[in-house]
């Protein structure tokens, strides 16, 4: 057979190449080629063979294979994602000029492409994509803003001092009041920051609304952009200050029977405890599960205890008088009897119980700082009960079913569904849609996945009207504790209205 030694860019080194052209020479002749001269010579299949190996050999030597990492069989997708045997092979080579280690790797079309090592972008650790993974949360990093046009009256008073320039008393006791109230007719307000008019109040999905205990003269709004906001809604009903400091989804929060502090639970698995006149996170709490429902002990006006319903279907109790435990603050009671994830907590019977439901469609009954369940309601045809509400004046608690449907539980003696009061006509299935009872609980209200918000009679179970509130789903609303007929309400679009 003939070989062609080209001078320019021969595979192997030139001493080897002159080597074999003097040993196994037979004819010769001197030809121009398009790519410099060349020289025929012809060599024996044995001798071609083991040069061939030879310059593989050389060619080779500085390469190394190198796996890719196989990942982590508990991600799916992203950084870190599980390969396992699929893992491809990583080539590197050392550098004949420099000496350092440069990365080898094939294109689609197979040709060999060089990156240099200073090139490669460092792969993340595990749980660097934020939205993706939990690991990488900072618990110290909450922020707060105020946004009102003054932080001082002219006494020198922030907004936690209730009005006393309204037509309304908002400091009376509720047993010297004889509110009668009715279902609003109209929209009075659309709460918006000053920023401009049409900037909505959240980025996002309104999730929660909270008025302010007793007064009801301020209003806490959360919602799926991580933030927390604080309104007016007297005066001037302008945004005051906004909460920063989660970064997932608030899913729920609740004022401590005082007012001056509230907590908030969300997506980041973080529960975090905030001064409302100040803005300052004073507390956090997590159990490395995903909250979906918080409440305050009801009977304690400093908010010493709460409890939270949990994605690993535990309820979990937290004293915020107790040190922490180094860098963790342990619970000191865990209620493990739901077969689901947690939807509700209402405290009931003088604040001695709570009832608890669950995506198991079971509804559990506990003593508070007990473990152990007092009632179980779990019957075939139940549907998860999604979103719930204390009736002011009533042994009872409605819950909103995935039905369709507002169910009553009485809660005396016996802890059982009342059969004989169930309010129908909205469409909720899909969303937990919160509930509210009108401070003399005449009246039960309710959003919808249409973008209403409906009415019912309480006594006779009838609705009296709907009132078409958002294009979106309405899917918080809080009925003003003070008011005979003023309703918050707000809807996937992050609008807060309000309506009288």
């Amino acid at each position: 057979m003939s070989l062609q030694l080209a001078r320019n860019g021969a595979n192997a080194p030139p001493t080897r190449a002159a080597h074999l052209v003097q040993e196994t020479q037979k004819t010769s002749t001197k030809g121009k080629v398009p790519t410099g001269y060349a020289q025929e010579i012809a060599i024996s299949e044995q001798s071609f063979r083991s040069l061939h190996r030879d310059v593989q050999s050389e060619h080779s030597a500085g390469r190394k294979r190198k796996r890719e990492i196989k990942g982590d069989s508990s991600i799916v997708y992203g950084v870190g994602a599980y390969k396992g045997p699929w893992a491809k092979y990583d080539e590197r080579r050392i550098d004949s000029d420099s000496g350092e280690e440069i990365e080898v790797s094939a294109d689609e079309d197979g040709e060999e492409v060089v990156y240099e090592e200073d090139a490669i972008a460092p792969v993340p650790a595990r749980g660097s994509l934020a939205g993706t993974s939990y690991e990488q949360i900072s618990a110290e990093k909450e922020t707060t803003t105020f946004e009102g046009t003054a932080q001082y009256d002219y006494q020198g008073r922030t907004y936690m001092h209730v009005p006393q320039d309204l037509d309304i008393d908002l400091t009376s006791d509720f047993e010297s009041m004889s509110l009668k109230c009715y279902t609003p007719k109209k929209l009075i307000h659309t709460f918006r920051p000053s920023t401009g008019n049409k900037k909505e109040a959240h980025d996002r999905a309104l999730t929660s609304l909270r008025f302010f205990p007793n007064s009801g003269h301020l209003l806490l709004s959360a919602a799926a952009d991580g933030k927390v906001k604080l309104w007016d809604t007297y005066h001037a009903r302008e945004l005051l200050r906004t909460y920063s400091g989660h970064t997932k989804s608030v899913v729920d929060v609740d004022f401590i029977p005082d007012g001056t502090r509230f907590l908030t639970a969300s997506y980041d698995r973080q529960m975090k405890v905030w001064d409302t006149e100040t803005g300052v996170c004073v507390g956090r709490y997590s159990t490395g599960s995903t909250p979906h429902v918080v409440r305050w002990h009801p009977d304690d006006p400093s908010g010493s205890e709460f409890v939270a319903g949990m994605h690993d279907n535990k309820i979990v109790q937290f004293d915020v008088r107790l040190p922490p435990n180094g860098e963790k603050k342990n619970p000191i009671q865990e209620y493990d009897h739901h077969l689901g994830p947690v939807n509700t907590i209402t405290f009931c019977d003088a604040n001695r119980r709570f009832i608890s439901t669950s995506d198991d469609k079971s509804l559990r009954a506990w003593e508070f700082g007990i473990p152990v369940p007092i009632k179980l309601i779990s019957d075939p045809g139940m549907f998860p009960l999604v979103a719930s509400a204390p009736h002011p004046t009533k042994a009872a608690v409605l819950m909103q079913s995935a039905d369709n449907t507002i169910k009553v539980y009485n809660t005396g003696e016996k802890i059982r569904e009342n059969r004989k009061k169930e309010f129908r006509g909205h469409n909720n299935a899909g969303y937990a849609i919160d509930i509210a009872v009108s401070p003399d609980g005449g009246v039960v209200a309710s959003g919808d996945s249409g973008g209403y918000v409906c009415f019912w009679d309480y006594k006779t179970c009838k609705m009296w009207h709907k009132i078409k509130a958002s294009e979106g789903a309405v899917v918080a609303t809080a009925w003003h504790p003070r008011e005979s007929s003023k309703v918050v309400t707000g809807d996937l679009d992050g609008v807060v209205k309000y309506w009288d």
